[in-house]
């Protein structure tokens, strides 16, 4: 028997000044009890549909709407947002700016407390308990890292103990251990509390796993909302929306059994009842070791940030690291490792309290900020922090006209063009979605073509597609970019991209490695709370050895790895 939480008739809307809907003519039912992924390409319309289950829009968002949403029941349009956040929390792509309290555990209080709830500091341990941050409680709001914070937001929606969930991109600044714990909460929730759970997911894997059924958008409208099952199966469908389909599947493709499996362990039984599968050993050497050049390093480097009681709280501890021409680096990590840290002292943001780096052989405690910004682009990990200007074209072309170059027009032509946001030039960078301010950052840091190109989570919140075009890219400049750095929790983008990885854990180095290497090493990957893409855990499955990074090395391992029956 059909029980609605949410339906969505004839809904159209329309941002102020934009020329055409961003939402068309929406018919959408979300069953209660459902655990739905919401799936689609940047800008297909995902989160303005989900701002319209609070009220954020028409409330908020204050364009051309018409049409009707009830949640629970209640017409959204003669509701309010206050009076909807007791049905409908919702944790915000930019989850940093709901975040108004100084503490987390007023954070995670503050809207029971606003609301009146007698029982709210039983809500707040509760909620604090359910994503694992209670031994957080006490710290402030600013000195968490990206993925605590991200909890925080999720636990202070929890507190209100509502009716839905929606989270928008719940893994973007998560390590994967945590990702894969946050949506394992979630599926809690959904389980035991009958919580009605909406992500807004980009990574097909966790939606075989987690979700139940799947709305694809596209052009601000659904195309379709299927069982997760028979959504999988429409993978060239999916992908032709930025979703590819999960490694496993395309990896089960290559082995000629086809189907679809929803984990690794699945595909792996397929594999092995259809065909016997030997020691994989993947074509090459040992490349020879080259000299190359410095373009960055620390000595001995310490730093943390002062508290509001004096105290400063170590970030880096005692770290040596020099980093060359030709490499691409990951710094991985769990959150509150130091990645981000460490990625804003190499680039001369921050000043080590001990010890020195020395970015193109000069100390960063010497050098003036326009100088160092000749040599090192630090893209940050809010986008929002880039755009200073009225366009993305104004922002791109800010530092080298400030350089007088007499390219500039050209430079930043080529670059739009490449990122795919040439149609978007003259659009304000804060009203673009959160892939396309992903994409206008990275243009922002090409436009300064420096030595050293540092990027803070460059992924996150991107489709499949523009992840792909991210990889690429890095990968072009290898011609224009002495260092490429990132600091990423995305595997897909270590095993794909990178040439050396450095895992961080508590500030110091544990491991500075290379890709394959650190897949295979169990112990660093507990330490490191890494989950390896799929393929290299399938890889491990079948006694690959080495493992595969990818799929097509894992195809190319299987022509020649297959034993007679």
């Amino acid at each position: 028997m059909s029980d609605p939480v949410i339906e969505v008739r004839d809904l159209s809307f329309r941002y102020p000044g934009a020329a055409r809907d961003c939402l068309r003519n929406v018919d959408l039912t979300i069953e209660r009890g459902d655990f739905v992924a919401i799936v689609g390409g940047n800008g297909s319309g995902k989160t303005t549909l989900c701002k319209t289950f609070n009220g954020l829009v028409p409330h908020y968002w204050s364009g051309e709407f018409a049409g009707s949403v009830r949640v629970a029941g209640e017409d959204t349009w003669g509701s309010s947002v206050a009076r909807l956040s007791w049905t409908v929390g919702y944790v915000y792509q930019d989850f940093q700016n709901q975040l108004v309290r100084p503490t987390v555990r007023d954070e995670v209080a503050f809207g029971p407390i606003n609301f009146g709830f007698d029982d709210h500091a039983e809500r707040t341990e509760e909620a604090l308990a359910a994503v694992g941050i209670a031994h957080l409680a006490d710290r402030f709001v600013w000195q968490l890292s990206g993925g605590q914070a991200h909890r925080v937001a999720l636990a202070s929606v929890l507190a209100m103990r509502p009716e839905v969930i929606v989270v928008d991109e719940p893994v973007a600044e998560l390590d994967p251990a945590a990702a894969h714990e946050v949506y394992e909460q979630l599926t809690a929730l959904n389980r035991a509390r009958g919580i009605t759970v909406i992500t807004i997911e980009h990574h097909a894997e966790f939606i075989a796993q987690y979700a139940r059924s799947v709305v694809l958008m596209s052009d601000g409208a659904p195309v379709w909302h299927l069982p997760a099952g028979e959504a999988l199966e429409r993978a060239g469908e999916l992908a032709d929306h930025g979703i590819p389909a999960p490694q496993i599947v395309d990896a089960l493709r290559a082995a000629g059994v086809g189907g679809v499996a929803r984990s690794v362990g699945e595909a792996a039984e397929r594999i092995r009842s259809a065909r016997a599968i030997g020691s994989a050993r993947l074509a090459g050497g040992v490349a020879p070791v080259i000299e190359r050049a410095t373009v960055v390093e620390a000595r001995g480097v310490c730093h943390g940030f002062r508290s509001v009681s004096g105290e400063v709280q170590p970030v880096i501890d005692d770290l040596d690291v020099a980093l060359r021409e030709g490499d691409r680096v990951a710094i991985i990590g769990g959150n509150g490792s130091g990645k981000t840290t460490l990625m804003r002292l190499l680039a001369g943001i921050h000043v080590p309290r001990s010890g020195d780096v020395l970015l193109d052989g000069s100390s960063t405690r010497a050098s003036r900020a326009g100088r160092l910004a000749e040599k090192a682009a630090y893209l940050y990990q809010q986008p929002e922090r880039m755009f200073l200007k009225e366009s993305v074209r104004a922002d791109a072309e800010l530092f080298p006209r400030s350089r007088r170059d007499p390219e500039t027009t050209a430079v930043v032509d080529r670059i739009l063009e490449r990122v795919r946001l040439t149609e978007f030039a003259d659009r304000d960078g804060r009203t673009l979605s959160g892939g396309q301010q992903r994409r206008a950052t990275l243009a922002i840091g090409l436009a300064m073509r420096p030595s050293l190109l540092l990027l803070d989570e460059p992924t996150a919140s991107l489709d499949v597609a523009s992840r792909d075009d991210v990889i690429d890219m890095l990968a072009d400049l290898d011609d224009t970019i002495s260092c490429a750095v990132i600091a990423t929790h995305d595997m897909h983008l270590v095993a794909e991209w990178a040439t050396r990885v450095i895992a961080l854990e508590a500030g110091r180095i544990v491991a500075d490695t290379t890709p394959r290497t650190l897949f295979a090493d169990d112990e660093l990957l507990d330490r490191a709370r890494l989950v390896p893409p799929q393929v290299v855990q399938l890889g491990r499955a079948l006694d690959m050895d080495p493992v595969p990074l990818t799929v097509a090395e894992f195809a190319a391992a299987l022509t020649c790895t297959e034993v007679p029956v």
